[in-house]
């Protein structure tokens, strides 16, 4: 298994360097099709590989003449499987934890709690991999408050880093929550509009499967500044209006890091990482 696991890791970061190359011959395409748009000369860099440019033009259409990129193969086998995760804490958790756990574990379907036990995080991925887990969710606290949450997806990865705060468990909220249902659940993602906040819409749509029309339930995250409220509702349509219960929990997400790997990997690649002048004023949000 070890072994399979390092091939696939070598192919993996193959590929990314694939893409690299075949990224920069699609932007000469583009650089010598607008040329031609333009009725401008060619440029000069790209004369001596105009003819073999163009035959790959001639041969390609608007759908294969984009490149794929390792973004397509990450989730390419949610088309054929439901997601099956494996959620667990960090050691020695707390009551509170415990309780945001197993009410996690109300929100994804096809859910599997992990006792973390003595477990390091190598041993957590290896026992993913093997038992065909299609994603890892460890959830952290610092002094019975949980602040943070992992999310890694398996067997390569990406692995994405959020900070939690603000989290109100089900038992903490005002009104008495109704009996939580089951159904595969609606999302709706608010207020992510550049290349950053679609790539966290990715991560997080791919954790559910795909509900039925008839769903009650609802899931939304929404983006203010760079923090992602998350709240959970079910709702019930009469002749002229819907009526929201929120079932909770409720928490806020900011996230601070996405590598190109498994969670414990040292060797995988930064593909975001929140950096302290980021988010200064005068600058816009990065979601």
């Amino acid at each position: 298994m070890l072994r399979k696991n390092v091939r696939l890791r070598k192919e993996y970061l193959m590929r990314i360097e694939d893409e690299k190359r075949a990224k920069q011959k699609y932007d000469n395409k583009m650089r010598l099709l607008n040329a031609e748009i333009e009725r401008k000369n060619v440029p000069t860099d790209l004369y001596r590989d105009e003819d073999n440019l163009r035959k790959e033009i001639n041969s390609q259409d608007d759908n294969t003449i984009v490149p794929r990129t390792h973004l397509d193969d990450e989730y390419a086998m949610s088309f054929y499987r439901e997601p099956q995760i494996a959620l667990t804490t960090s050691r020695s958790p707390s009551q509170r934890l415990v309780t945001l756990m197993k009410e996690m574990g109300l929100i994804f379907p096809n859910c599997t709690r992990v006792n973390r036990g003595a477990l390091v995080v190598k041993d957590l991925v290896t026992h993913c991999q093997q038992k065909n887990y299609s994603d890892l969710i460890i959830v952290h606290e610092h002094r019975g408050e949980p602040d943070g949450l992992i999310i890694s997806h398996m067997p390569l990865g990406p692995t994405i880093y959020f900070g939690v705060k603000n989290a109100v468990l089900r038992h903490d909220l005002d009104v008495r929550a109704d009996p939580l249902s089951e159904q595969y659940p609606h999302l709706i993602f608010d207020n992510f509009q550049t290349k950053l906040g679609e790539r966290v819409i990715t991560i997080l749509k791919h954790l559910f499967p795909v509900p039925k029309i008839d769903s009650k339930r609802v899931l939304t995250f929404h983006n203010e500044n760079g923090v992602i409220s998350f709240r959970h509702h079910t709702y019930q349509k009469s002749f002229n209006q819907v009526d929201l219960n929120e079932q909770g929990p409720r928490f806020e997400l900011k996230p601070y890091k996405i590598t190109l790997g498994t969670i414990g990997q040292k060797e995988a690649i930064v593909e975001w990482q929140l950096r302290t002048f980021i988010n200064t004023a005068g600058k816009k949000s990065v979601l």
